[in-house]
């Protein structure tokens, strides 16, 4: 006997919408950088071949988002955009001219997410930052949130969260943990 797909299943599936997800790591205390865009903690879970299923979420995207300051962060210490094979969105208030598939974003950023997600390809990433985050979150367009906690209190620095944003249910969706103490946490929005 054959399967049979009922004939509406392919519709359905292409329909379905992209989902924006928010993958970051954060201290314990709720910070995802220190004074000064120092992110030296992160470096308390570095283990040789472990990179905490970034490898695998990467290849379900195919579009970037995230605000200035990450982006001046990653190249002055990185030195090249990690994300230059994807369609990728700084969102700034100061123009400038793209960089391949890289976009200099002045606009709403609401609109910009509504036609992302009403588009065809891969879910849409969001690497931060804060401002960013908040903006998304205050118009509920984050779809899943994979966050990764670091084993460490700050003090101080950039919040990942901001006060402001609305009431907003999770469904979880998965929990892992690690022995670097990292604890992976995988929220889907209600």
């Amino acid at each position: 006997m054959r399967f049979q797909a009922h004939p509406n299943l392919k519709l359905r599936y292409y329909n379905m919408q992209r989902k924006l997800i928010l993958y970051i790591a954060t201290s314990f205390d709720g910070y995802i950088a220190q004074p000064n865009d120092d992110l030296s903690f992160l470096g308390l879970v570095q283990k040789d071949g472990e990179d905490y299923g970034y490898h695998d979420f990467i290849q379900t995207v195919d579009t970037v988002i995230l605000g200035r300051k990450t982006y001046d962060w990653v190249m002055t210490q990185v030195g090249t955009f990690p994300h230059a094979d994807k369609e990728a969105y700084v969102i700034t208030r100061s123009e400038r001219p793209p960089q391949g598939n890289t976009r200099f974003y002045t606009g709403n950023l609401t609109e910009l997410v509504q036609q992302l997600k009403s588009g065809k390809g891969k879910n849409i990433f969001c690497d931060g930052g804060a401002e960013v985050v908040h903006e998304l979150l205050k118009h509920q367009l984050i779809d899943e949130l994979i966050i990764s906690v670091i084993p460490v209190m700050v003090g101080e620095g950039t919040r990942l969260f901001k006060d402001g944003r609305p009431y907003q249910q999770l469904s979880l969706v998965s929990s892992q943990s690690f022995d670097t103490g990292l604890v992976q946490l995988h929220y889907k929005a209600l």
